[in-house]
């Protein structure tokens, strides 16, 4: 799958879907930095794709960059906001009230 969605890259049909769906295909197969790569792209492309922000802040979480997380999720919640798209506003909302919470977790380390 990734082959192919790669062969559309400097297509007509290359956009913010299509690098959402390589970030999403990436992070299936556990490669976190491509993820993070396209999801990033695909958000720079269309600031307002709240599901693109909420990918891209679960990337970061599983690449272990906690605070990068928050600030994706921070901004998805924007523009789930923006967007009103309020399913997606409560699941980051819930996704980075956990971050948070884990980051205060004794014995975590506080960067």
């Amino acid at each position: 799958m990734i082959s192919q969605l790669e062969k559309l890259l400097g297509s007509a049909r290359d956009g913010a879907l299509l690098r959402y769906s390589l970030g999403l295909e990436y992070a299936k197969a556990g490669d976190h930095a491509r993820a993070i790569e396209f999801l990033r792209e695909a958000v720079a492309r269309d600031p307002l794709y709240s599901a693109a922000w909420k990918a891209l802040g679960r990337s970061l979480e599983q690449a272990n960059l906690a605070a990068e997380a928050l600030a994706a999720y921070g901004r998805g919640i924007e523009a789930a906001r923006a967007k009103g798209d309020k399913q997606a506003e409560k699941e980051m909302t819930v996704f980075r009230r956990r971050l948070e919470k884990a980051a205060r977790a004794p014995g975590q380390d506080r960067r």
